[in-house]
């Protein structure tokens, strides 16, 4: 009696530290599965033809692609505007501006780093991303995306957005969920410094 006593208590422990295991483990999986934007390098090939480049912007998904006809150069998640303020359509680069700050009150010189404009006050930059819509109608870039993409970029690449591109299906579906929503505002006078533009520049993290 003695030994089933002991041989059942030490089975049951052994099916409660497997469960106890278990749990940490798919604690461990849903905690890789956000990503900050900060960390998100995503790879990035030169194009054959530069002048072959387009930027192709998903809403739906949330993703950006940089193509070279159907080859692509880089893809990254993104955030798009609420409420389909993002629009959609085919347009070109207009304007761009690696230290672009904003003019307009809230927040008057708040850093968009690597703006690349596609009509007047909407332009790709850099950005806090979150994994559903949530800007006026910018497209908002983790910080190495934005600076890769403004690289590959001139005035007059073309851009089309549109509630889907067919590399949804494919790549997009390789790339992590980033939220940024957790993170706090870096301090303000880092932010208004060209301090700021410079650790853009160099890859390196901000300072919060």
């Amino acid at each position: 009696m003695n030994s089933s006593h002991s041989t059942l208590s030490r089975s049951l422990k052994a099916l409660a530290f497997a469960g106890l295991a278990l749990s940490l483990s798919n604690c461990a999986a849903v905690k890789k599965s956000g990503h900050y934007g900060h960390d998100f390098d995503p790879p990035v090939t030169q194009p054959t033809n530069p002048g072959n480049v387009k930027i192709k912007v998903s809403t739906g998904a949330g993703r950006v692609y940089a193509v070279e006809g159907n080859k692509v150069l880089l893809a990254s998640p993104c955030a798009v505007g609420v409420n389909g303020a993002t629009g959609q359509g085919s347009y070109t680069i207009g304007y761009k501006d690696a230290r672009k700050r904003r003019v307009s009150e809230p927040d008057s010189g708040y850093p968009m780093a690597y703006w690349q404009e596609w009509k007047p006050a909407y332009g790709l930059h850099w950005g806090f991303v979150k994994p559903y819509p949530c800007t006026h109608g910018c497209i908002r870039l983790p910080m190495n995306t934005a600076r890769k993409l403004f690289s590959l970029t001139k005035v007059g690449t073309p851009i089309n957005i549109a509630p889907s591109q067919p590399e949804d299906a494919t790549i997009g579906k390789t790339l992590p969920t980033i939220d940024d929503g957790p993170l706090p505002n870096p301090n303000r006078a880092y932010l208004m410094s060209s301090e700021f533009f410079e650790d853009a520049a160099a890859g390196r993290k901000l300072r919060f």
